[in-house]
């Protein structure tokens, strides 16, 4: 798992990612994994569930996202033309929550 940026400091994942081999690779990495333990697991090791909990908001957050059709499919060639439309795509999220509260 090559991350090109700065390592961060924790992975939320969901629980198939379960696993020693991939746990003890992010510890060694400094990385601590939040992740449930599947129920078959002998010996559960229990996450930091306040923490977990994030990981709802952003799978909501990439779900609103993709109601953009564009952004779903990917139809954009390059890679600056698909980040800009998501810009877009983010700040017409942000402008209906914003402007409506007002």
């Amino acid at each position: 798992m090559d991350i090109p940026v700065a390592a961060p400091k924790a992975l939320l994942a969901d629980k198939g990612y379960d696993g020693d081999r991939f746990r003890e690779s992010l510890l060694i990495r400094g990385i601590l994994p939040i992740i449930p333990p599947r129920s078959n697991r002998k010996v559960p090791a229990h996450p930091d569930y306040r923490r977990y909990k994030d990981r709802n908001r952003i799978e909501r957050m990439f779900n609103k996202l993709k109601q953009s059709r564009r952004i779903a499919t990917r139809y954009d060639k390059t890679a600056l033309s698909f980040a800009s439309f998501l810009n877009l795509a983010s700040i017409r999220l942000w402008l209906k929550s914003f402007v409506n509260r007002a």
